[in-house]
């Protein structure tokens, strides 16, 4: 891994898979980074174990650990492995099953943690954004109450107002140390409503960042998406986080200008996503200095590019984009 002679400390806070697309691609440049990541998530194997056993689902948390982890290894295959057979564990990821047996050992979801961080040789930390049982609750903007990402998220109407069950959670302590600590602190890439505000909504952490003297960064989604984003402008993603947060928080906001294939585009006409349009009108409104760069990835999807993203997370930090 190429080192900085100095690292700086940053913080990432979302979840989802854009987060550890950014996490493998700042690996290599710090090991001094923190994940924030949200633990509302009621799908797949998380939800699965989260109904069945009560705990906080860990797949977001696996993924972060995985992305940081130092070397590529049968370890991390392990980690990943989705079963596919069995009535019981068909469905089930194995780094899920690990973490939640670490758990019931060692009598913390945190210390579960840190004991898969030293088998995969973790660079950084990956912290819940809290340690209680919370729930993603939302006020459609027709009028309807749900309970539930999963049901969030495939509920067409659109959110007018998204809250946690019970709305009074706690963050774990050393999210807010590490936020006042920060050189740096990176919100997404994600999706908006469930995995980047899930995790303001804990109490406390929305104050940190305002107080943090660190360079807060907004990371925009290439594409929008379907129910949470739809028709959503940049400006309209940072507005968002805003009514959150209830001040200023975002210094810069980095978005993509690389281009994105016809064969990529069809991929999302399903989905009716397109790409997020970019307005840097009303960003400079807004006080927010945009940078802009080709994010792509080769992948197949409009993903963001790890190496790319982290390389412009740098140049801010080092005041290399102004």
């Amino acid at each position: 891994m190429t080192n900085l002679p100095d690292e700086p400390k940053i913080v990432v806070i979302g979840g989802g898979t854009g987060l550890s697309v950014l996490l493998k691609g700042l690996k290599r440049y710090s090991s001094q980074l923190t994940a924030v990541v949200t633990v509302s998530d009621d799908g797949g194997s998380s939800g699965r174990l989260r109904a069945e056993l009560g705990v906080l689902p860990p797949g977001d948390i696996r993924n972060c650990l995985v992305a940081l982890a130092e070397t590529e290894t049968i370890m991390d295959e392990v980690f990943q492995h989705r079963f596919c057979q069995g009535s019981s564990l068909q469905g089930h990821n194995l780094g899920n099953l690990l973490l939640v047996a670490l758990t019931e050992i060692t009598g913390d979801f945190v210390s579960a943690i840190k004991e898969v961080s030293k088998v995969l040789a973790v660079r950084g930390k990956v912290i819940p954004a809290t340690l209680e049982h919370v729930m993603l609750g939302a006020i459609m903007k027709d009028g309807v109450l749900l309970n539930g990402e999963t049901c969030i998220r495939s509920y067409s109407a659109g959110i007018e107002q998204l809250f946690l069950v019970p709305d009074q959670c706690m963050p774990v302590p050393e999210t807010l140390n590490s936020i006042m600590e920060a050189d740096a602190i990176v919100l997404g890439p994600g999706s908006l409503y469930t995995s980047i505000i899930p995790n303001l909504l804990v109490k406390g952490i929305g104050k940190a960042l305002a107080d943090s003297t660190a360079k807060k960064i907004y990371v925009s989604n290439i594409m929008t998406e379907q129910g949470e984003t739809d028709k959503f402008t940049a400006s309209d993603h940072l507005q968002v986080i805003m009514k959150y947060v209830e001040q200023p928080i975002i210094d810069y906001i980095v978005v993509n200008n690389g281009n994105i294939d016809e064969n990529r585009l069809k991929r999302y006409q399903s989905e009716e996503a397109v790409p997020v349009i970019i307005n840097p009108q009303h960003i400079a409104q807004m006080g927010i200095t945009m940078i802009e760069e080709d994010l792509v990835s080769d992948s197949p999807l409009a993903w963001h590019d790890s190496d790319k993203l982290a390389r412009v997370i740098l140049k801010i930090i080092n005041h290399e984009c102004l």
